[in-house]
């Protein structure tokens, strides 16, 4: 499996999860989640809410980006590059875990 510089699987192999303690709820403006083990809510725009639908829906980050990349109008490249760095800070504050896709 390859493995990129910053020590996590490639976006092609790279899959999304939101652990049983994390729930979610959409608002107007706004994603809250609550992660039950530290009792902490984290907003998230709208923009990040639809790139988590998207991270949970599909099986990997890469086809994330390709699930989200018709409907936006951003080069691939910096789409999957968002992508993972909404990964890194949801998973710093528990609300996702990743893992290598089967």
């Amino acid at each position: 499996m390859p493995i990129e510089p910053s020590g996590r699987a490639h976006p092609e192999r790279l899959a999304v999860r939101v652990p049983e303690h994390v729930v979610y709820r959409d608002f107007a403006e706004q994603t809250v989640a609550l992660n039950l083990h530290t009792g902490r809510y984290h907003g998230l725009n709208e923009t990040s809410a639809e790139m988590l639908e998207a991270l949970r829906e599909a099986p990997t980050v890469a086809a994330a980006a390709q699930r989200l990349a018709p409907s936006w109008d951003v080069d691939p490249g910096v789409l999957l590059a968002d992508l993972l760095d909404l990964c890194d800070g949801l998973e710093s504050r528990g609300l996702i875990e990743t893992h290598v896709a089967e």
